[in-house]
């Protein structure tokens, strides 16, 4: 050793053990962490993933006796949605317009439009349905007449059983 060498510089001083109250401290916040987030993920994953396993619900509904209605008359049928919950009250009815075509057919039309599921009424002078919202107008038929709609007015199928016309329903058939 040179004694004329400046002295080494000291060592730099070991960091601090950290405590192990500090420690156990630190390793239950991220345990606590993660359990939130998979306590907030699951539902949310279970969200996105339900229309995957989820069966659309359909129904036949009864929504008049054959005889009362008039061949060639097209009238608006008030029946129970496919899936109502408990709580819905009067939200869980929906339509139709349901056509007599022949003593023995019948056709029923979706009351919602095929562009944003806006409802769609009746004109029976001019032969039409017509959506009020954004100028949507279907023929007798369903087809497309004029305005935004990108398909037909959906049908719902129709049966005669036992002297009662009956509907299978179906959720709001738009998108």
């Amino acid at each position: 050793m040179d004694p004329t060498a400046p002295p080494a510089p000291p060592a730099p001083p070991a960091p601090p053990t950290p405590t192990p109250r500090r420690r156990f401290l630190g390793r239950m916040s991220l345990v606590l962490s993660g359990v939130i987030a998979a306590a907030a993920t699951v539902p949310v994953v279970g969200f996105l993933l339900s229309p995957l396993t989820r069966k659309t619900p359909r129904v036949w509904r009864p929504v008049g006796r054959a005889d009362t209605f008039t061949v060639g008359q097209t009238v608006n049928v008030v029946f129970e949605d496919a899936s109502p919950l408990p709580w819905a009250g009067v939200t869980a009815r929906t339509a139709a317009w349901l056509r007599r075509d022949a003593t023995d057919r019948f056709t029923a039309f979706s009351v919602h439009c095929t562009h944003l599921g806006c409802p769609v009424r009746w004109v029976a002078d001019a032969q039409l349905f017509l959506c009020p919202c954004h100028g949507g107008v279907y023929y007798a038929d369903g087809t497309v007449s004029a305005g935004p709609p990108p398909r037909t007015l959906p049908q719902y199928p129709v049966r005669v059983r036992e002297g009662q016309v009956e509907i299978l329903t179906s959720p709001i058939p738009i998108a």
